[in-house]
């Protein structure tokens, strides 16, 4: 399951934005992210080749299960170090960026274990 950040990028946007909108389209993705249309399409064959979306004729991207379990990985990751940081007195703003860089690089293991402490914490 070894990704780029890039891709996690991308699979994570898509996971977000098919919880807002009825479909999800390149054009979508490349609005969410700031980022050219072609750039996006060069992404999402990326993402079709290793099998984590699947787009249909009409050009709606869906995630494949192997698609889905990484960006709700990096979600996941994504909102408890946020949450984590702010509790800490770090501006909303400054903590979702600084998350979004963190959230590529933690390990696995140092990831379960601050998700443990702030889980326990906030009981």
């Amino acid at each position: 399951m070894k990704t780029n950040e890039s891709s996690e990028n991308y699979l994570e946007t898509i996971l977000i934005l098919s919880q807002r909108l009825p479909v999800v389209r390149s054009i979508d993705v490349a609005t969410e992210l700031g980022f050219k249309k072609s750039s996006v399409s060069v992404a999402m064959k990326h993402l079709r080749e290793k099998n984590h979306i699947t787009v249909s004729e009409a050009g709606y991207i869906t995630l494949t299960d192997a698609g889905r379990e990484i960006a709700e990985m990096i979600y996941e990751r994504h909102n408890i170090l946020t949450s984590m940081l702010v509790t800490l007195g770090v501006t909303p703003e400054i903590a979702a960026e600084d998350a979004c860089r963190i959230e590529h690089v933690i390990s696995a293991e140092s990831f379960a274990a601050i998700k443990d402490h702030f889980n326990s914490k906030k009981k």
